[in-house]
């Protein structure tokens, strides 16, 4: 039972720290990133799908994002989706590629940026504390059902805190990583 608290605990931490790769590496930094555009859903056949589901996309160039649908007369839609995003990026066709030009950050936007990536960060941690709360209420509730003794309590609140401490520590990597990545583009 306390092991699979603690094995929910170091799962749900996981996820939040995937989630938090996926939104950092959806986020511009200056150089074309296929990963940009993840976000993005476009209309398709009446339902609405990513991007990378409906086109080819790549980085054949470090400033430049090209999408090649499958289908041409999906362009429109691909451009109105991008359009509609929070990228902040011009689409540009030629019947049967679309291509964005990825600019250079200025220092304001890197700085910018840094602050919304370390927010992401913060916001990561908070998610794994909260975890680690979670599991230890059900710890003590199992305590006070007479369920484990006061010596598992303590032991499973330690394994939680090592697990909850490697995480913050990997979430700390990864901002670190961020950073430096938009600073020295």
């Amino acid at each position: 039972m306390i092991n699979d608290i603690i094995q929910n605990a170091n799962e749900k931490m996981n996820k939040t720290v995937s989630v938090l790769k996926k939104e950092l590496a959806s986020m511009k930094a200056g150089r074309a990133n296929p990963t940009m555009l993840d976000r993005i859903e476009v209309e398709y056949y009446g339902s609405m799908a990513p991007i990378n589901q409906v086109a080819n996309v790549s980085a054949p160039e470090p400033r430049i994002i090209l999408i090649q649908p499958w289908e041409k007369s999906t362009i429109k839609a691909i451009e109105k989706a991008i359009l509609k995003s929070d990228l902040g990026l011009n689409p540009s066709n030629d019947g049967s590629v679309i291509r964005l030009i990825v600019p250079e950050l200025t220092e304001e936007t890197r700085k910018n940026l840094v602050k919304t990536v370390k927010k992401s960060g913060e916001e990561a941690k908070v998610a794994v504390r909260s975890i680690r709360r979670d599991s230890n209420d059900k710890i003590k509730a199992l305590k006070k059902n007479n369920e484990i003794s006061e010596d598992d309590v303590k032991k499973s609140e330690e394994e939680i805190q090592k697990i909850t401490d490697n995480f913050v520590k990997e979430i700390d990597k990864i901002i670190d990583a961020k950073e430096k990545e938009i600073m020295s583009v």
